[in-house]
């Protein structure tokens, strides 16, 4: 079936569907990662945006409940150049285009993405529509210009936990953690457990006296969709846990520990999404390959002097990481969990327990 992908500048691209016929709109965004697209889907971050995978060749290997990384798909469409039809993998439960159905996911593909990807590089992301019902150009990309974008939105409400649940038990339990959850992904909660940590994860308006009250050894700021301006209740709550406890914090985390410590975030022209973007750790002057996924950015002139600059970014030199020097604090704006992507930066789920440790031995 024919589809159509308008965007907000006025260009429209034609293709066929799969997925769900309809009509989707949300903020077009690319992905530059080989593999993983499963992964993708699932993180909460995507939620409002309509993801481009800019490798060409999506769906061989269909999809599995293993490589989720939330309960369902959380963008809010697919755009790919070529979706195979065909999926060969033992671990296979179906094709993508069947679990885009279940889902209710629209997707398009026979586009040109790299003419996609290079637009987006060159204006900026920005909003658009993807319609099997709909045809008439002017009409899409109408609706695209008035969607109004992520700026400003609470998106973390659409994705967070309703109720606070425990996660699968560590073999052996060393720290127990509270992880607020603005979108976490599943790997994070199973690279707490591979440490040792028993994970409460918890909704994203919890308080701080709620928090303490379950008596953690530490707290786990998780990613999470949006615009970090728009989570004022998470600043408030996270603003009176520093200095109380360990704390831990991973992209939209790591945005809102520095705008509780007085900081600014703006958006990035077209962000930070994909599985090979080189990040250097000042301390060692060690080069990470990271997976990453964020559209705005701590701005680094903006940091107050407790802040100790840890990372940053190669490609354009924005914040990576920050610790705090008048607390047990530390965050990253990259993904070291991965899922999708490269594991250098997993050494920073270890620092977090070892920073529970030496807490715990100081405060005897």
């Amino acid at each position: 079936m024919k589809a159509i992908l308008a965007l907000a500048d006025g260009t429209i691209f034609e293709g066929e569907s799969f997925g769900i016929t309809g009509e989707t709109i949300g903020e077009i965004v690319f992905n530059t990662s080989m593999t993983g697209y499963q992964e993708i889907l699932t993180d909460p971050s995507y939620k409002g945006q309509i993801v481009t995978m800019t490798y060409p060749l999506i769906g061989n290997y269909g999809w599995n409940k293993s490589d989720t990384e939330s309960t369902k798909p959380q963008v809010e469409g697919l755009i790919v150049r070529e979706y195979s039809q065909y999926h060969s993998n033992w671990r296979s439960e179906g094709s993508l285009g069947d679990y885009l159905k279940t889902h209710g996911i629209v997707g398009i593909h026979g586009i040109d993405t790299r003419a996609l990807t290079k637009r987006l590089r060159t204006n900026g992301v920005m909003e658009g529509i993807i319609s099997t019902e709909n045809l008439r150009s002017e009409l899409l990309v109408k609706k695209a210009q008035d969607f109004g974008g992520i700026e400003g939105r609470d998106l973390v409400k659409k994705v967070t936990c309703p109720n606070t649940y425990q996660w699968e038990h560590p073999t052996q339990k060393k720290h127990r953690v509270v992880a607020i959850d603005f979108g976490i992904k599943h790997n994070i909660l199973r690279m707490l457990q591979k440490h040792h940590c028993e994970s409460l994860v918890v909704p994203a308006k919890t308080s701080a006296d709620e928090i303490l009250a379950m008596d953690p050894d530490g707290i786990f700021l998780s990613n999470g969709p949006g615009d970090p301006d728009a989570i004022d209740y998470g600043v408030k709550t996270i603003r009176s846990l520093i200095g109380k406890k360990p704390i831990f914090g991973i992209c939209l985390g790591h945005q809102l520990v520095s705008l509780a410590i007085g900081a600014k975030t703006f958006k990035l022209k077209f962000g930070h999404r994909g599985g090979n973007h080189p990040v250097q750790y000042i301390d060692t002057e060690q080069i990470e390959i990271t997976s990453q996924n964020h559209g705005f950015c701590v701005d680094i002139d903006s940091l107050p002097n407790s802040a100790k600059i840890t990372h940053i970014n190669l490609n354009d030199q924005t914040l990576e990481g920050i610790e705090l020097t008048d607390s047990p604090t530390f965050s990253v704006q990259y993904h070291p969990e991965a899922s999708p992507g490269p594991h250098d930066a997993s050494y920073l789920f270890q620092k977090f327990s070892d920073l529970m440790s030496k807490y715990h031995e100081l405060n005897k």
